[in-house]
């Protein structure tokens, strides 16, 4: 075993809270079922692609007889995407179901995500390998990674795997993308009537895979945790000197969960949600002139600092660079050889004048030839500008200071400005999970097996009732067709479970919007600390303040 901190070892010996209809003798839980689902949208479509799977009920943990809970089974697990904080306890809370069931039981782990399934490489996971991850943050158990199972022959190659180990269930633990994947796997794999079942676990820390069935995904509240001791440990920091604009930028790749649930755990001056940008068609002017108020108005009372939170996915949001970054991304991909060809700052920006719009080459003209650099590097694998390497944070410092510098220059009072940009994301991502989460992923797990026991196919392990004690929570399975939506992607409309983003009518956003303007002007930070592992319930296990009040 690896050498310990006392906090590890501690977590080690933790003991993950399971809802008391998953506590007892496995053969006594069964399942009920609902009516038959929808798909959120493109019904038709989904329902002829999805022939064998679309359309399956909701399914609820229940006191029952499932004798067939007691037999041997073979399962296969895979972590998928980016990492987030409880996924070992997603795998300890499966493993230790399916001991419970039957002690020959079998899990492997297939290693560095999906393309461990589709090379047949895998760890057999026993009682000493699995101990050792219990209660910790990180996906290194068997690593993660980021292959999309979409062509025939990685299909044929899924099956073999499956076939030749002889795998009853497969479990996908990953995003929307991932379990878009366990869902098209569910189907491929009954219309070539290979057995293996395919449950999916719902993770990302943005927050965006929800739905009023899954009411948040594992790692969300260990990463807003995360950050928002951090952010108020700058909180207190910048009260102290009195003299600092702290520009953090927070992770969240399309929706601003993250940024919403860490300005009411601190109540910075300023947060930027990309969602309402979107919706108020605000300007990257519009934006820096809004920052540049608040900074003056809290000038004259003598408070030169603040802290401003921004989501990483801000700029496809703003109007203009929304629309500079799709020109970026079809130029670039149609003339890729000619672009490439290019290795002069200069001579790119000529080759942009010639083929963008105008009106997209005045929005690059006008940034800062740094971040400028930052929207023509490598694109994803998909062809599109990788906007978690945009320097949001520093282009809103820079124009902001640009913009103080014009309104003093016309004779405004302004105060003192000076900034510190900061980015937080991997830092949260791998963090010891919160007990919230320990729990949470652990009955995710366990959940999966019960899934598995009653024979189900294409469905998501669902624990709900979130904000009561662990032991009211329940459980059951959310059919992944259900979530699904048709989308435009490389030119042809597939298959996609549908991102939730941050609800501008819904409770969360509206808390927020309603005390906005007061924490904007007077000083009302929040300091969080450092997250609990021990002590009174209701410190140490309560969720996020997003999922109290949407759930209220």
């Amino acid at each position: 075993m690896k050498s310990v901190s006392d906090l590890q070892t501690a977590r080690y010996a933790y003991k993950p809270k399971l809802p008391a209809v998953l506590n007892g003798a496995v053969e006594k839980l069964s399942l009920g079922f609902g009516k038959k689902t929808e798909a959120v949208s493109d019904k038709k479509e989904l329902k002829e692609l999805f022939a064998h799977t679309y359309g399956k009920p909701l399914a609820q943990v229940q006191k029952g007889k499932n004798p067939a809970a007691l037999n041997k089974i073979k399962a296969g697990v895979i972590l998928s995407g980016g990492q987030a904080p409880g996924g070992h306890n997603v795998i300890c809370g499966l493993y230790d179901g399916i001991k419970k069931g039957n002690e020959d039981s079998v899990l492997l782990g297939f290693k560095g995500g999906p393309s461990g399934l589709l090379e047949n490489d895998f760890i057999k996971f026993n009682d000493k390998i699995i101990d050792e991850y219990r209660n910790t943050g990180g996906f290194d158990i068997i690593g993660s990674g980021r292959t999309k199972i979409e062509t025939p022959e990685q299909y044929a190659a899924a099956a073999e795997t499956a076939k030749k180990n002889k795998l009853d269930a497969l479990v996908i633990i990953g995003g929307d993308d991932s379990n878009t994947n366990a869902a098209l796997l569910a189907e491929y794999f009954e219309t070539h009537k290979i057995k293996t079942q395919v449950i999916g676990v719902p993770k990302t820390i943005d927050g965006d895979l929800k739905n009023a069935l899954i009411e948040t995904s594992f790692g969300f509240d260990t990463a807003c945790k995360t950050y928002s001791e951090l952010i108020g440990n700058l909180a207190r920091d910048a009260n102290s000197a009195k003299k600092y604009w702290h520009f953090i930028k927070l992770m969240g790749r399309s929706a601003s969960h993250i940024a919403l649930e860490c300005a009411l755990q601190t109540q910075p001056n300023i947060c930027l949600i990309s969602e309402e940008v979107e919706a108020n068609k605000s300007t990257l002017r519009q934006i820096t002139d809004d920052i540049c108020a608040v900074i003056a108005k809290r000038a004259e009372g003598g408070e030169n600092f603040g802290l401003v939170l921004i989501p990483e996915g801000l700029v496809e949001f703003i109007p203009e660079m929304k629309t500079l970054i799709a020109e970026l991304n079809d130029k670039m991909a149609l003339k890729k050889d000619e672009f490439e060809a290019l290795h002069d700052f200069e001579q790119k920006k000529a080759w942009l004048r010639a083929n963008l719009s105008p009106q997209s080459f005045n929005a690059f003209d006008a940034l800062p030839a740094a971040i400028a650099a930052q929207f023509l590097a490598d694109r994803d694998p998909h062809g599109n500008v990788q906007v978690s390497r945009i320097d949001t944070e520093k282009l809103l410092a820079l124009a902001v200071e640009k913009r103080l510098a014009e309104m003093k220059k016309a004779g405004n009072y302004c105060g003192k400005f000076s900034s510190y940009t900061h980015f937080f994301g991997y830092e949260g991502r791998c963090a010891f999970p919160s007990n919230f989460d320990a729990d949470y992923c652990y009955s995710l797990g366990f959940n999966a097996f019960i899934l598995i026991a009653n024979g189900l196919t294409g469905y998501l392990s669902s624990v709900r009732n979130l904000v009561k004690p662990a032991k009211e929570w329940t459980a059951g399975g959310v059919p992944l067709t259900m979530m699904m939506n048709m989308e435009q992607r490389h030119g042809s409309k597939k298959p996609v479970i549908k991102k939730a983003l941050v609800e501008l009518k819904g409770k969360p956003f509206k808390k927020f919007a309603s005390q906005r303007e007061k924490w904007a002007i007077k000083t009302s930070y929040l300091f969080p600390g450092a997250i609990q592992y021990f002590g009174p319930s209701e410190v140490c296990d309560r969720p996020s303040k997003t999922l109290m009040l949407e759930q209220n």
